[in-house]
């Protein structure tokens, strides 16, 4: 079992940057895959990111390709994802997702999530 819980979303302007942290428990951190996916109102859940379990490896969607930028710290059992130069469309409720292998991009290849955290850019 592994326990994801997220923080850092907020409302942030046209632009801006804001970082959303995963905490992550109950099991090994540094033998697991992590994912970043987003849901906004009335959309499929949409993959944003994901990282290798020792960081030397990640994917992106293509609509957060290089402004987005997926990170972990298997000391401190987080991961993290850093925004830039946000865009209204970024508009979502954020999850943090695991799995034990594979650096998948679809929802149901993930075993655990978050409970999510909104993130609200305005124009």
């Amino acid at each position: 079992q592994v326990q994801l819980v997220e923080s850092g979303g907020g409302l942030v302007q046209a632009g801006g940057s804001l970082r959303l942290s995963c905490a992550a428990s109950g099991r090994t951190f540094s033998s697991i895959f992590m994912g970043w996916f987003r849901q906004a109102p009335g959309k499929e859940r949409e993959f944003v990111a994901a990282i290798s379990p020792s960081g030397a490896s990640t994917r992106y969607g293509d609509s957060v390709k290089d402004r987005f930028t997926i990170s972990r710290d298997n000391a401190k059992s987080t991961a993290s994802l850093q925004m830039s130069m946000l865009k209204p469309e970024d508009t979502a409720v954020y999850y943090c997702a695991a799995r034990s292998g594979g650096l998948y991009t679809t929802p149901n290849r993930y075993d655990y999530w978050g409970q999510g955290t909104q993130v609200t850019v305005s124009s």
